[in-house]
């Protein structure tokens, strides 16, 4: 989550041009052409609240959801609340319910899409999306590395084992390697930093929550992350000090990491 300006020092479709992926870049006359400012909004999505359904049968969706500010937005799985996607700002989410493109062939089981905190977004109409994606060859391989990105993020989380270090850290690179392709992370120190509370990373992990603690607190005097409990706006914050070093643990099996008491 790099540091972006507050919304209400930008018009949306400035915020647009500057932090979203999905359209990072591009002219602004021209990108207006296609998206008067008139025509966007500025929505607010409340914590803990459905937003839709993903994967029902014969129902999608009419717009992309373009995050501006805040989330995560995270999607459950059922019958297990399992935690499967975990969007941040400067992210959309939305695009495998929209009978358009990749979409049309990413199909699962309904899954409830829900702001896990407060959250600021604009919706992008389908008929929109279209022609953007018509006219930019750009914004198609973008829309094409989205599909993609769930498809890695989903991997990962096939790798997180019934050994916490590893699972825990299984979620964590998946982080890592979402934002880095999203160019969002890291900072100019190599740091990524993620708004991430104990009860999405153990619905991702499928652990209790008193075990993420004690796996966090492992990797944080092993020097691998450090939590901000004296931030202002959350005190879910997470650094990931040497993602690199993640990998061993990501990689590791029972027995493996010297610093889990528990084998």
């Amino acid at each position: 989550m790099a540091k972006k300006k507050n919304l209400s020092e930008t018009s949306i479709i400035t915020s647009l041009i500057e932090n979203s992926y999905l359209f990072q870049g591009l002219n602004q006359e021209e990108l207006s052409s296609f998206l008067p400012p008139e025509s966007l909004t500025k929505e607010k999505l409340f914590s803990n609240r459905p937003v839709f359904t993903a994967f029902l049968p014969d129902e999608n969706l009419d717009s992309l959801y373009i995050i501006l500010e805040g989330g995560p937005v995270i999607v459950r799985s059922n019958p297990l609340d399992r935690i499967i996607s975990i969007t941040y700002g400067g992210g959309c989410f939305g695009m495998r319910s929209l009978p358009f493109s990749y979409g049309l062939a990413s199909k699962s089981f309904p899954s409830l899409v829900e702001a896990y905190k407060t959250t600021y977004i604009t919706k992008i109409p389908l008929n929109t999306l279209q022609q953007i994606y018509d006219r930019f060859d750009i914004v198609r391989d973008r829309y094409a590395k989205l599909f993609e990105l769930r498809e890695k993020f989903a991997y990962h989380l096939l790798n997180c084992s019934t050994y916490p270090p590893q699972a825990v850290a299984a979620l964590l690179r998946s982080l890592i390697y979402q934002e880095r392709e999203l160019q969002s992370q890291p900072n100019e120190k190599g740091i990524y930093t993620f708004d991430l509370s104990v009860e999405v990373i153990a619905k991702a992990c499928q652990l209790n929550q008193r075990t993420v603690e004690q796996v966090l607190k492992g990797m944080q005097k092993e020097g691998l992350i450090t939590l901000d409990k004296e931030n202002d706006t959350s005190d879910d914050i997470i650094y990931i000090l040497k993602p690199e070093e993640l990998k061993e643990v990501y990689s590791s099996t029972r027995d493996k990491v010297s610093w889990w008491p528990l084998k």
